[in-house]
């Protein structure tokens, strides 16, 4: 019998699910239509900002983890935990916690990726610069090109290492959000 997820080594974990990026495919765009409505229905009497489609699968053309990334925001003088809760509730696992940054995912199982899967990444309305890089992205596309070939060079170094996976990304997600974050100044405030 398998171990559950909570049992599992920081290693085994990456190795039952490793990175792996795939062209990019429309059905993202339903994914997310799918666990936005879900979310606000959820979270109906939380303190809701905006709910919103970041990472790589939100940016048009490139290849991606097969994963979908939301972002929930919620008004800052709400009591985070509070929504986490019933996140968790509604059959998302908590994998991070920090001040101000909760994230969940769902679709992942003792026996690999599920079907559909999800990040959810909760925080506190205004810490949304994924929505600037996303924009930026969408807007320039040799930059989202630049952006993948980043991607798939890393992809195979650190298959099974995300955190070196990201972090080898960090340098450039930073440049650009700094600079669409001057482009598009007050956009999401």
């Amino acid at each position: 019998m398998a171990k559950e997820l909570s049992e599992m080594s920081l290693e085994e974990l990456w190795k039952l699910f490793p990175i792996s990026l795939i062209a990019h495919n429309d059905k993202w765009n339903t994914y997310y239509d799918e666990i936005e409505v879900f979310l606000a229905s959820i979270l109906s009497a939380c303190p809701l900002e905006r709910v919103s489609h970041i990472g790589s699968t939100a940016i048009s053309g490139i290849w991606a983890k097969d994963i979908v990334d939301v972002l929930v925001e919620v008004s800052g003088d709400s009591k985070i935990e509070n929504t986490a809760s019933v996140i968790e509730k509604n059959g998302f696992i908590r994998m991070s916690t920090e001040a101000g940054r909760i994230s969940f995912n769902r679709g992942y199982t003792k026996d690999g990726f599920a079907d559909r899967v999800y990040h959810v990444h909760l925080r506190y309305a205004g810490d949304n610069d994924e929505l600037y890089f996303r924009d930026y992205l969408n807007e320039h596309f040799h930059t989202a090109r630049e952006y993948e070939a980043i991607k798939l060079r890393l992809w195979k170094e650190f298959e099974h290492n995300r955190d070196a996976y990201t972090n080898a990304k960090t340098e450039f997600i930073r440049k650009w959000t700094a600079e669409a974050k001057r482009v598009y100044a007050g956009r999401y405030s």
